[in-house]
């Protein structure tokens, strides 16, 4: 496999001493144009025939990440901190070796060529607040992106990060991605993700869309919610249940009566049942239909999560 590291603390010192009305193409042409088929897929154009259309520079700044106008001599410090050549050999390894995972079972990955990149994230973005300044985004085979306010927590947070993603960069290449994605289905993705985040880092470097959800929330409040709703279909309808009413309402969305990230922590735990009733490794698990796991997982709202 061939892992590509786009160097963006490189582009970002090169937005900051360019003048405002250049750094948008900077951004546009040399950190996002080796993503265009990942942004082509959710039907993102690098460059919108208007002048201020809807683009890969407003999409970007939608999903929490910092704006190229205000990529500045004010942001000197956080772009030093993704500049350490030892970060992004971490970075590199760590892909490595969670695809690796797969591979040395005998696995055979039908993407091989992958490519990834650290972004400067909005901390003023609730997206980014509230996950701890850290996001990760590898749902499309092949490109991977973390979303960072850098500090030192939410560096440290970065390879569990990476291992999530590449789990969803590997189930993707064998589900194939459909927008009538029900939200068991959806739960399963991020369940195995995290599920194998913590097998490769330890319990202790789970994400907030985990850690966040006390236990008693989850099996007195939230699994009655989410077991009615679990073959509600497409993203507009279940990012509620996923992300919880606060970060779907900033999307236009309806809210269902759930905390932060509810969807994700029920389905971290749900996959954590499905593992341990089964006797499956997690790598075995990503590669298993959802509809099979769902069958395995029926007793799961009935016990008590711990």
């Amino acid at each position: 496999m061939n892992i590509t590291l786009i160097r963006s603390d490189e582009i970002y010192k090169k937005m900051m001493n360019s003048p405002k009305e250049k750094r948008d193409d900077i951004y546009r042409y040399e950190l996002m144009k080796p993503f265009e088929f990942k942004w082509s897929c959710i039907n993102v154009p690098l460059k919108s025939p208007q002048k201020g259309g809807y683009d890969v520079i407003m999409a970007s700044s939608m999903l929490g990440n910092l704006p190229p106008s205000e990529v500045d001599e004010t942001k000197k410090e956080v772009i030093n901190l993704i500049s350490k050549d030892n970060l992004w050999k971490t970075c590199e390894k760590t892909i490595k070796s969670s695809l690796e995972r797969f591979t040395k079972l005998g696995y055979e990955l039908p993407v091989k060529e992958y490519k990834f990149s650290i972004i400067l994230a909005n901390p003023k973005s609730p997206y980014i607040s509230m996950s701890d300044g850290y996001l990760g985004d590898g749902g499309i085979p092949g490109y991977i992106f973390v979303g960072l306010a850098p500090n030192e927590y939410s560096i440290s947070k970065i390879p569990a990060a990476l291992a999530h993603e590449c789990n969803h960069n590997v189930r993707f290449q064998f589900e194939k991605w459909k927008n009538d994605i029900t939200l068991a289905e959806m739960m399963i993705c991020e369940g195995l993700a995290e599920n194998f985040a913590t097998s490769m880092f330890g319990e202790d470097m789970i994400g907030p869309w985990v850690s966040k959800t006390e236990m008693d929330t989850l099996n007195d409040y939230i699994k009655p919610i989410i077991r009615d709703a679990l073959d509600v279909t497409g993203l507009e309808s279940i990012t509620a249940y996923l992300w919880g009413d606060e970060l779907a309402q900033l999307q236009g969305y309806f809210p269902v009566g759930l905390p932060y990230c509810a969807g994700y922590a029920c389905g971290y735990y749900m996959i954590k049942y499905y593992l341990k009733k089964t006797g499956k490794s997690i790598e075995e698990a990503t590669l298993t239909p959802a509809s099979e796991i769902m069958k395995q997982v029926e007793d799961f709202w009935d016990e008590k999560s711990v």
